[in-house]
């Protein structure tokens, strides 16, 4: 029987896992207020500043005592100063299961160069052992969904409530559509290209009150450069944290974050943004659940993410390819699927498993999740018809 490809497409067939697609009903005009051509340190982009750290502190749920800042080079230079500027008073466990999470290791091991580092790896679809992270006497750096592999941790309960040390937290691509246990993290970082569909380049960090107590107290034995200096004569720079920027932050990637903040708020806020992503990851499993070729890449419903959800590959006649060619099948997939405009950046991360990454963040709609499917199982059959031409 012939494969037939699909009559319908997703309205937007965008799914990127970041730069991320754009809010419904998105436009271009929705940015008119955004003031271009002033200055961000005059008195309309002060306000435009604080409105998006107040407005992420209201969508997110952040405690009060709990700052907020704007930083340079998106989530990346948003752990890079966390790690620069905190790390190094006391021994580490670094939790890695996936390549962001293994660039932290680098970073700390390699380039920081700590005496007392302890690395907690896990391959592709699985977590580390958390219940041998010591989170009590040793700082603690971890990532909460793996963005590339589709892992997440299923919650912060492994985290000591009378920890000592400081847990830093990479939530890029969790921040907005999971609950982030705050009273367990002292620094967590992300950026507005992930859940929100914002633009990119810009970083939040935020800090809990012992984070701030350590960043007072302690002196790292490095040079700081100036885009990761958070402190200044001993004090808090505290301008930092109200909207005065390190850097000149484009004001009108600052009105699309407000914008998509404010549209989080329509839909119910963070209880909205998570019931969306929830309900996106879903029409995903119903597909898995009828198509015995396709699994998830993370091994455990628990920590599957809701937003990069990451698939492999099963059926025996990909399985049995090589590791090049296995990859070379996923991108056919991906290329028939992107060739009928069907949808859009789908391709597995570079240095993981060969499959399929589909985001379904909340500014994705569910119709158009249900309308890609198809097109997945279309495409897969198109490139495992070629297997067997190829065989012939």
């Amino acid at each position: 029987m012939a494969n037939t490809a699909p009559s319908m497409r997703p309205r937007v067939p965008n799914f990127s896992s970041g730069p991320c697609a754009k809010r419904p009903g998105w436009n271009l005009r929705n940015l008119s207020d955004a003031p271009l051509g002033r200055s961000h340190r005059a008195k309309i982009g002060k306000d435009k500043l604080k409105r998006a750290i107040d407005l992420t502190r209201e969508v997110l749920e952040v405690p009060a005592d709990y700052r907020i800042g704007i930083v340079p080079a998106s989530d990346t230079g948003a752990v890079e100063m966390a790690l620069w500027s905190l790390l190094g008073a006391r021994s580490v466990d670094m939790l890695s299961w996936e390549s962001f999470g293994a660039g932290w290791v680098t970073d700390v091991v390699k380039q920081l160069k700590l005496a007392d580092v302890r690395t907690f790896d896990a391959p592709y679809g699985e977590l580390p052992n958390l219940k041998k992270v010591d989170s009590k006497t040793r700082d603690v750096v971890f990532t909460w969904n793996g963005t590339t592999s589709g892992v997440r941790v299923a919650d912060a309960n492994w985290i000591a409530e009378d920890r000592e040390g400081l847990t830093i937290c990479d939530a890029t691509s969790a921040a907005f559509a999971q609950r982030l246990d705050w009273q367990k993290l002292d620094v967590v970082t992300f950026s507005w290209q992930k859940v929100l569909g914002g633009e990119a380049a810009h970083g939040m960090i935020v800090l809990s009150p012992r984070a701030v107590e350590r960043l007072l107290t302690y002196k790292p034995a490095w040079p700081l450069p100036k885009i990761f200096r958070m402190t200044s004569g001993g004090k808090l720079i505290e301008g930092i944290f109200v909207g005065e920027t390190i850097n000149t932050p484009s004001m009108l990637a600052v009105e699309d974050y407000i914008d998509a903040l404010e549209w989080a708020r329509k839909v119910g806020g963070l209880g909205g943004l998570v019931k969306r992503a929830d309900a996106n990851a879903r029409v995903i499993a119903k597909f898995v659940r009828e198509n015995d070729w396709i699994d998830f890449l993370a091994v455990k419903p628990k920590t599957r993410s809701n937003t990069s959800v990451c698939l492999k590959f099963t059926d025996p006649a990909v399985t049995a390819l090589s590791a090049e060619a296995q990859a070379a099948f996923a991108k056919q997939v991906v290329q028939v699927i992107e060739k009928a405009g069907a949808g859009y950046d789908l391709g597995h991360y570079r240095d993981a498993p060969p499959g399929l990454r589909i985001w379904c963040g909340a500014t994705v709609q569910s119709r158009d999740l249900k309308a890609l499917m198809p097109w997945i199982a279309y495409a897969f059959a198109e490139a495992k018809a070629g297997l067997g031409k190829k065989a012939a």
